[in-house]
């Protein structure tokens, strides 16, 4: 029971984390299209386009966008134009040649 507690308030996170314009500024940054998008997260093209335009989408749409996104390494926080976590794969492509790559380990 505490985990679907947990998960309820994890996508309330989500919901109040992720807005229109990180949608918008996300498939930029990843130089995806609505119908990328779309077809990334099992969303209808339709419920993109009416969320990016501030208007009411389900909660379900929202989170499949959101998570869809974050799986491709970008954070969301209100207020702020969307971010690559600092553990993402590929961030450094090689890390090895790094001077500091012995503080990874």
């Amino acid at each position: 029971m505490a985990s679907l507690a947990m998960n309820h308030i994890l996508e309330r996170i989500a919901l109040f984390q992720f807005t229109p314009t990180h949608c918008v500024q996300a498939r930029a940054m990843l130089g995806w299209s609505v119908e990328q998008l779309s077809r990334e997260a099992e969303v209808a093209v339709d419920d993109i386009q009416r969320f990016e335009a501030q208007q009411e989408v389900t909660d379900a749409a929202r989170l499949a966008l959101a998570y869809r996104l974050e799986a491709q390494g970008l954070v969301f926080f209100p207020g702020f134009a969307p971010g690559r976590g600092m553990n993402v794969q590929g961030v450094t492509p090689h890390r090895v040649d790094r001077e500091d790559f012995a503080m990874a380990d």
